[in-house]
C-alpha cells in the first residue's frame, strides 16, 4: 500500500493530499501553519502539502483560515475513505468517532497524525497494531505537553540509554491555578474561575483540576519509557481541588511549592507512575515553572538529567507539534516507507499505589497539651515510618503540628494515619501532600 501510495503522489506531481478531522483551534492553526510555510514545508518534505478535505460539525461557522468552502464537510467517513486523500491528521479529540476513523484510515493504509492523549492512553495498543499490520505511520508528537519537543526525543534520541524516572508538570490548567495561588493568595476557586476567564481551562475542567488529563498523558511517557503498555486506568490519580492558601503557605514556610505532578518510575523491574499535587523544593527545577507552562525533568543512565520545557497546550504550540509529526509522515509516504513505531513490546508490572514510597507532609489540629507528640511519634514509630521534621505553629486551641517523613511506604503511612486520628488529642488530620525532590 506505501508503495503505491507512493506512485500516486509522484503521479500527481509531488504533492501529498490531507484529510483534516476537526477545524477547532488546533485544525485552524495546522491550516495556517501549512498555508504560512509552504516553501520551507516542501523544502523539508520533499513534497508538496495540501489540506484536501476538513471533517466539521458545523459548516455556517465563521473560520479564519483559507480553504474553500468545497473543501468542508461533515461526513469524517467522506474525508478518510476518500482515495484521493494519502493522510489523515485527526485533532477531534474524545474516544468515538475518533478510534473508528483512525482505524480505518490506518485500515486503508493511510498513515495518521493525532494530537488525542486520551484515545493513545486506552487505546493505542489496538490503534498501533492496526498500524503496524498496514505498515503505515502512527504519529501522537503533540498528545503529551502539546509543542514540546518531547516523544520523539524519549522514542528516538533516548532510545539507547536508561530511562530511570520522568517527573512532569504536564496540565498548562493546574499549574496555572496552583501559580495563582501560591503568588496572590486566591483560593482554588478563585483561580479556577480566573483560568476559565482567560481561557486556560475549559467550563467543565474535571478533567484538568481532577488529575484525569495529566493521568492518561502520564501512561503514554510510561509506555515510551520503559517499552511496555500502561493504560489510564493503571494511573494512580488524585487533583488539586483539595489544596488550600494554607497548604501553599506552609509548603512556602517549609521551603516548598505546591505543584501537580506526573511522576514515571522503574522499581525493580516494575513500573510506578501517578500524578497527584506534590510539595517540590524550591531549588528544584520545576518549582521555578509557572502560569499555564508545562516542564518535564527526565532522569536517564548516561544522559543524566534532561528538562524539557515550553507551552503545553494552545492551538498554534500544538499544531507546531502536529505539522512536524505530519512532514515526516509526508515524508515516509512519498518515499514508499514508514517510521520508528512506539516500541511497546510488553506489559510489565504496574505497581499498585500503596507499594510505593513517597515523602509525606502532614497537618495535624491537636490539643496543645503535654504528652501531644510523644504520642504521634509513637504511632509513626509503630508503623515504621520515620519522621524527618516538625514543626508547632500556634498555641491552645489553635495548636496544628506540622511533619514531614523520610520516604515510607503508601500502606504504612495510611495505617500511622489511622492510627493518628485514634488518638484522643487529635482534633483532626488536615491536609496530607507527598513530597518529592529530596529524598529520591
Amino acid at each position: 500500500m506505501t508503495l503505491a501510495a507512493a506512485k500516486n503522489i509522484a503521479d500527481r506531481g509531488g504533492v501529498v493530499r490531507v484529510g483534516l478531522l476537526g477545524c477547532g483551534h488546533v485544525g485552524s492553526a495546522l491550516v495556517r501553519l501549512i498555508d504560512g510555510h509552504a516553501a520551507s514545508l516542501e523544502a523539508r518534505a520533499g513534497v508538496k502539502v495540501e489540506v484536501a478535505k476538513v471533517a466539521v460539525r458545523n459548516l455556517a461557522k465563521e473560520r479564519d483560515v483559507d480553504l474553500g468552502g468545497d473543501r468542508f464537510t461533515h461526513d469524517a467517513d467522506e474525508v478518510v475513505g476518500d482515495p484521493s486523500v494519502d493522510l489523515v491528521v485527526e485533532v477531534i479529540g474524545g474516544i468515538e468517532p475518533a478510534r473508528t476513523l483512525i482505524l480505518s484510515a490506518l485500515s486503508a493504509g493511510k498513515p495518521v497524525v493525532t494530537a488525542n492523549k486520551e484515545l493513545l492512553a486506552n487505546f493505542g495498543r489496538e490503534l498501533f497494531e492496526t498500524a503496524e499490520a498496514n505498515g503505515v505511520d502512527l504519529l501522537f508528537e503533540a498528545s503529551v505537553c502539546g509543542g514540546i519537543p518531547l516523544l520523539r526525543p524519549l522514542r528516538e534520541s533516548l532510545a539507547g540509554d536508561r530511562i530511570r524516572r520522568i517527573t512532569g508538570i504536564v496540565n498548562g490548567t493546574t499549574n496555572f491555578v496552583l501559580t495563582r495561588m501560591t503568588e496572590s493568595g486566591m483560593s482554588f476557586h478563585e483561580a479556577l474561575a480566573e483560568a476559565q476567564t482567560l481561557g486556560y481551562a475549559e467550563r467543565d475542567p474535571t478533567a484538568d483540576v481532577e488529575g484525569f488529563d495529566a493521568a492518561a498523558k502520564a501512561a503514554i511517557l510510561a509506555s515510551i519509557a520503559f517499552g511496555s503498555r500502561v493504560v489510564a486506568g493503571d494511573v494512580y490519580s488524585e487533583g488539586i481541588s483539595g489544596v488550600s492558601p494554607s497548604d501553599i503557605e506552609s509548603a512556602r514556610e517549609l521551603g516548598y511549592v505546591v505543584k501537580l505532578l506526573a511522576l514515571i518510575e522503574e522499581i525493580d523491574d516494575e513500573i510506578a507512575v501517578r500524578v497527584h499535587p506534590a510539595m517540590v523544593p524550591v531549588n528544584h527545577p520545576l518549582a521555578g515553572v509557572k502560569e499555564s507552562f508545562n516542564a518535564v525533568f527526565i532522569e536517564a543512565d548516561a544522559a543524566g538529567s534532561l528538562m524539557f520545557y515550553g507551552r503545553g497546550a494552545g492551538g498554534m504550540p500544538t499544531a507546531s507539534a502536529v505539522l512536524g509529526d505530519l512532514i515526516d509522515a509526508a515524508r515516509n509516504l512519498a518515499a514508499g516507507s514508514r517510521g520508528a513505531t512506539m516500541g511497546v513490546a510488553g506489559r510489565k508490572r504496574v505497581r499498585p499505589i500503596d507499594e510505593v514510597a513517597s515523602q509525606f507532609y502532614v497537618m495535624a489540629e491537636v490539643a496543645d497539651q503535654p504528652g501531644v507528640l510523644a504520642a504521634i511519634a509513637s504511632a509513626f514509630g509503630e508503623h515504621a515510618v520515620s519522621i524527618k521534621s516538625m514543626q508547632q505553629q500556634g498555641i491552645g486551641d489553635d495548636a496544628r503540628l506540622i511533619f514531614v517523613t523520610h520516604k515510607a511506604k503508601e500502606r504504612d503511612f495510611e495505617a500511622t494515619m489511622a492510627a493518628v486520628r485514634q488518638l484522643e488529642p487529635v482534633h483532626r488530620v488536615g491536609s496530607i501532600l507527598r513530597v518529592v525532590g529530596e529524598d529520591e
